[in-house]
């Protein structure tokens, strides 16, 4: 197969409500989580962030390492330490964030941007990053982090992008809405959470959203919306493409960031958007069912790749 994804964003100390007042630490962060997911999935997988010098930026590195992550191209920043963030569920197993990363490194990736990083990146086949690795940059930062996605698909890599909305990273929707129209028009797949745009953009329906971003040029589009499933948009037609059970979610954390990694890992293999969209809901039913951002190893379902080769990416 031969293909690399290179994902780019922000990895934070998280600390997750265990119940009873007691919290479990762990790392997180939803490009951190695709990533984790594709080099499970056989995919050759590098990251590109900041991180400090400090205790918890070690290990984040050696876990990443431990999973098959290319880190070659995380930058050390001394006397930095990596943002916090703190996930509280409801009796649904639904999550709210609170963030404390106002000084994190990964918002000055952009000004750490060399000629290495720039070649390995044009190695790759796709770039993923999300609307979280967006709100990251002050505007210097993400004009260049535009700039440079322009020059890496005038170069021949893919874009692929998650909106995946955050109120709490932007000053207003608005705002949101500006950077995301910046850069539609260079990707060529958008991952979409159908609630996420909804508050962006004010779509009225899964198919509205991707009629808008078919506007914007993007060529291929996965609405995802919970447990309705997936409408799925690009070349060859449209449709829905519904998970095979109905399950009680324990922990919806990661629920889009894995179903993304299921989704692109199987486009890489040569399969259909909708024989795609089913592997991503096969990913994202075993995530859901376990509680944190990243399960163990042992509960990742048989993806079962043999399905007939159609509609290579």
């Amino acid at each position: 197969m031969g293909m690399k994804v290179a994902a780019i964003g922000e990895c934070m100390v998280e600390l997750a409500s265990s119940g009873a007042g007691g919290y479990a630490l762990n790392f997180g962060g939803d490009t951190l989580n695709t990533a984790t997911y594709l080099a499970r999935l056989g995919i050759q997988t590098c990251y590109v962030t900041a991180l400090g010098d400090d205790l918890y930026s070690d290990a984040m590195i050696m876990r990443w390492q431990d999973e098959g992550i290319d880190c070659t191209h995380v930058r050390r920043l001394p006397g930095r330490m990596p943002g916090l963030y703190l996930i509280e569920r409801d009796v649904r197993g639904e999550r709210s964030f609170f963030y404390w990363r106002g000084e994190a490194p990964a918002r000055e990736m952009m000004e750490h941007v060399d000629d290495a990083l720039f070649q390995t990146l044009l190695g790759c086949d796709w770039l993923y990053f999300s609307g979280i690795t967006l709100s990251l940059y002050e505007e210097g930062g993400r004009a260049r982090f535009v700039t440079l996605l322009a020059r890496l698909r005038t170069a021949g890599v893919r874009l692929a992008f998650d909106g995946n909305y955050r109120p709490r990273g932007w000053e207003s929707a608005h705002a949101a809405r500006a950077a995301f129209e910046a850069i539609l028009p260079l990707v060529d797949l958008a991952l979409p959470t159908f609630d996420d745009e909804r508050m962006v953009f004010g779509d009225a329906a899964p198919e509205a959203c991707a009629a808008r971003l078919a506007s914007f040029g993007v060529k291929e589009i996965v609405v995802k919306e919970g447990a309705r499933g997936a409408f799925v948009a690009h070349s060859a037609g449209s449709g829905w493409v519904a998970p095979p059970a109905t399950l009680e979610p324990v922990d919806t954390t990661a629920a889009g960031d894995s179903f993304n990694a299921g989704y692109l890992a199987a486009r890489l293999r040569g399969l259909s958007p909708q024989t795609s969209a089913a592997a991503g809901h096969r990913l994202a039913g075993a995530v859901i069912l376990q509680r944190g951002a990243v399960i163990n190893k042992s509960a990742m379902p048989d993806m079962a790749w043999d399905a007939p080769k159609e509609n290579a990416p």
